[in-house]
């Protein structure tokens, strides 16, 4: 029997997605790439924005058109908060959401019946189709922040961790499966282990640099006001990537107030270069929402402003959607989509022209690369990865370089990726 999945939105959703790979490959599914090919279609769904539960909906219809005869089965954040409507639809066959996902493999395989034979697959195995190089760890889940224009502590809950044995004892296991990196996933990292005695971020990180070998450690996001010295000084060890995704969200002091983000813009770029002083050659990516109920001319401005001072790597650009639940859903004063397309476009100008500056001052250095697969770039065949800065950088080889850390040497750079020898 065979399983396709396919994931949408953040980190946390290709953690759950990759631990409902595991399960299906330990009961003898295989997993398959071509959802004409497939016994039952996963869908695990976002609802940050109005456009992903548009892509899900879409996705959950596609699925069922090209394969009627598959078992459709809509999981994630769009399930949980849309359970009744995704239940309308006629191409759905299993609606789960997230309180629902650990007996996602039970219900599938009760409505199979007996049409698959279970067997011990072992880890070699089952990381050779799966064929990942990087895992998703989730350690902790759920928000107490309750911020004006997030859905997430709908959908996920309350703050809770995983417990720090269980995590050792999961890395070690992916460690073994051959996996080089791990990306430590969650909506509230910042605030890991508040409800245990003695546990928090930094003694969680400084426990798996002791207690396991995995090659790459990486964090998927971080508030800028949970910086501190013990967790910066922890990046003295090269096995953590020098990497860190800081959400800023709007750079205007009153949008930030609206928004209840628990920082303003100075705090933020003080953040930001405490990060610098104390890692001068960290990649920092950021995410903002533009046209949040009441932003004006002036105050999208000083967001472009903040940006320009703080030179992210990257950022990631949301425009503002209307969230059903959300305090922000009940304002008098929205702002138009045309406006909201016009600045983003804007924002995506000043986002581009930092990242094509950070990508330009890593020619001529030599980047720690964990190379992926192959990819054809104007007919010729190149090997791709990400360095431990989070760079997508290519390369030639007759090497196998598949899941392998290398040096390269940064030559050149081709639009948002970086050419490299090595």
């Amino acid at each position: 029997m065979k399983i396709y999945i396919e994931t949408h939105g953040c980190k946390l959703n290709q953690a759950d997605t990759q631990n409902i790979s595991n399960s299906f490959l330990r009961k003898g599914f295989q997993l398959t790439d071509d959802i004409a090919d497939a016994d039952a279609c996963i869908i695990n769904t976002c609802t940050v924005t109005h456009i992903a539960d548009r892509k899900a909906r879409n996705a959950l219809r596609k699925a069922k058109n090209n394969n009627p005869s598959c078992l459709i089965v809509a999981t994630g954040c769009y399930a949980e908060w849309a359970h009744e409507k995704l239940n309308n639809m006629p191409e759905i066959d299993l609606v789960l959401g997230n309180s629902s996902k650990s007996n996602l493999v039970e219900n599938v395989i009760n409505i199979l019946g007996d049409k698959h034979n279970e067997m011990d697959t072992s880890p070699l195995t089952m990381i050779d189709k799966m064929q990942r190089t990087r895992a998703m760890v989730k350690i902790q889940e759920g928000c107490d922040q309750i911020c004006a224009y997030c859905i997430v502590p709908r959908v996920r809950g309350r703050e809770r961790s995983v417990g720090l044995v269980d995590l050792i004892n999961k890395i070690n296991q992916l460690y073994l499966e051959g996996y080089k990196e791990i990306v430590l996933t969650g909506t509230q990292l910042g605030t890991y282990g508040f409800e245990f005695s003695n546990v928090d971020l930094p003694i969680l990180i400084e426990s798996i640099l002791r207690e396991t070998s995995i090659d790459r450690i990486r964090l998927s996001s971080v508030q800028p006001q949970e910086f501190s010295v013990d967790l910066l000084s922890l990046w003295e060890n090269e096995r953590l990537c020098p990497h860190f995704h800081i959400p800023l969200q709007s750079g205007d002091d009153y949008i930030l107030k609206k928004m209840r983000r628990r920082y303003n813009s100075e705090q933020f770029l003080k953040s930001l270069q405490f990060v610098r002083d104390s890692l001068p050659n960290a990649s920092i990516t950021t995410d903002v929402i533009v046209g949040f109920p009441e932003e004006s001319e002036e105050m999208f401005s000083n967001t472009i402003e903040t940006c320009n001072d703080a030179m992210f790597s990257k950022i990631h650009i949301f425009p503002y959607s209307k969230r059903p639940g959300t305090s922000a859903y009940y304002s008098d004063n929205f702002v138009d989509n045309s406006v909201i397309k016009d600045r983003s476009k804007r924002l995506e100008f000043v986002s581009t022209h930092y990242q094509k500056q950070y990508l330009n001052n890593m020619i001529g250095s030599s980047l720690k690369v964990l190379w992926e697969n192959t990819k054809t770039l104007n007919s010729e065949l190149y090997w791709t990865g990400l360095s431990d800065t989070y760079a997508r950088v290519y390369s030639k080889s007759q090497d196998v370089l598949q899941n392998t850390i290398t040096n390269i040497n940064i030559d050149r750079v081709e639009s948002d990726y970086l050419i490299g020898i090595i």
